[in-house]
């Protein structure tokens, strides 16, 4: 650096500072998805404060590792430390974001598409240089797993109470018994809420991931609405059948190879007074609007995965943080006539496209 560029040191201390952050953040996450994963969380807030060794010695684990776990988890903010006893614990705070997976609160399943993501950046960097992407099936198994975990919270607490609600006259063709299809299900989270909140209805759940597709059925059939959910392996540009109520993509048009190809589908296979609901992750039409801790997580992964799988099907690259404006477009290109933000929460914007 050129010694005659003037350096205030206060800012470049308060910048160090928030990199020191950002290191002890991101290898924190490692560690999250560990306590995550060996349980270590659901013990803490079962069992109360406890100290390394019984903690360890709870979760079948060995005790010095605990130890430096627990001391970055209370560094962190993740637990609470007791000096007087030695012991750790979970604020009921804490142990229902991090345990409670009934709750919109819940942030488990970040960590595993974390983890997921972070496994994928030496393909990332070589597209980087390249070209080309990394296509979502050939991620890492832990992001499957942690896509569902991460969004089922907050489609269970929005999806039938208020997104629904907010579309022209679905909600009544669902209670009757409409039709619907759920487009990218993935795991079938989104498809299984609806299924419960509408047992009159049918459900026709499509992806292009047949491992999903699998574990899809399963949970169907686990959670007793096997009987009226379909299941099948197909893309978002040929999945069978007409007459749809009601069309759904959940947090997933944006990554598509094809989005508008998704939309032509869409609005040729929905019954004349049909909606397609498109779900996406909040994002503001400027860019600047972006530069919030939730613009810099959706760009973070749009980078890692979304964007990376519509380049690697040569495709237009929304992204997660796609402005308004662009997802209207590829709604109008698809054929609809009208796209409006029906409603949304603090991570996510509720769209309804008509024909």
């Amino acid at each position: 650096m050129s010694t005659s560029v003037a350096i205030n040191e206060d800012k470049l201390n308060a910048f160090l500072g928030k990199v020191v952050g950002d290191f002890g953040a991101a290898l924190s996450a490692d560690l999250v998805y560990i306590g995550q994963r060996l349980g270590l969380y659901q013990a803490m807030a079962r069992l109360g404060p406890l100290t390394p060794v019984e903690l360890a010695r709870k979760t079948d684990t060995q005790e010095r590792y605990i130890r430096e776990w627990l001391l970055n988890q209370a560094a962190g903010g993740y637990c609470e430390y007791d000096p007087k006893s030695g012991k750790y614990s979970l604020s009921p705070e804490q142990a229902l974001a991090l345990t409670d997976e009934t709750s919109p609160a819940f942030v488990g399943g970040g960590f595993f598409v974390i983890k997921a993501m972070g496994s994928a950046v030496p393909r990332i960097l070589k597209a980087f240089k390249e070209g080309g992407g990394l296509l979502w099936g050939d991620n890492d198994a832990d992001l499957f797993i942690g896509t569902e975990r991460f969004f089922r919270p907050g489609y269970a607490a929005h999806l039938t109470a208020a997104w629904i609600p907010a579309l022209t006259g679905v909600e009544a063709k669902l209670k009757a018994g409409g039709k619907v299809a759920d487009v990218g299900c993935g795991h079938g989270a989104s498809t299984i809420i609806m299924a419960k909140a509408y047992p009159n209805a049918r459900f026709f759940g499509f992806d292009t991931h047949a491992p999903s597709i699998e574990h899809a059925r399963k949970a169907a059939k686990e959670a007793g609405v096997g009987d009226r959910i379909t299941f099948s392996v197909a893309s978002a540009q040929d999945f069978p059948g007409e007459n749809y109520d009601l069309i759904a993509f959940f947090d997933c048009l944006h990554d598509m190879g094809d989005p508008v190809g998704a939309m032509k589908r869409a609005a040729s296979a929905l019954a004349k007074e049909g909606s397609a609901l498109v779900v996406e992750p909040m994002a503001a039409d400027a860019v600047e609007g972006n530069f919030n801790p939730i613009g810099r997580t959706f760009s973070a992964a749009s980078t890692l995965c979304c964007t990376a799988n519509s380049l690697a099907q040569n495709g237009p690259a929304l992204g997660a943080v796609a402005s308004e404006p662009a997802l209207r477009e590829t709604a109008l290109k698809g054929g609809f006539k009208t796209f409006r933000r029906a409603t949304e929460t603090p991570f996510n914007r509720i769209f309804e496209a008509r024909k």
